[in-house]
């Protein structure tokens, strides 16, 4: 969920991966591996995104958590988690 997460904060922002990129001063390719979950972001690249968007890192960290945890308040924060994306996904539909 980490990496969808992280790629539709960019496209919310109206930003290619390209010039995403850029201001995280990596590859475009290695942008793409990790919004395609390809790849795992380091936690000095979640800070930079966080530092990009003016989002915390934890709210970020937030969608990463395993959601194989059968306690209740890991399903909890599941579900927090899936409606956060529904509805970033439904903005990204508007644009």
């Amino acid at each position: 969920m980490l990496s969808e997460a992280l790629r539709l904060i960019r496209v919310y922002h109206d930003l290619k991966q390209q010039d995403l990129a850029e201001k995280l001063e990596i590859s475009k390719s290695y942008l793409s591996e990790i919004e395609s979950g390809k790849k795992t972001p380091t936690i000095e690249l979640i800070e930079k995104y966080a530092s990009q968007f003016g989002i915390p890192a934890s709210s970020i960290l937030f969608f990463s958590e395993n959601l194989d945890d059968p306690s209740r308040a890991s399903k909890v924060k599941g579900a927090i988690a899936g409606k956060v994306l529904q509805f970033l996904q439904f903005v990204e539909a508007r644009t």
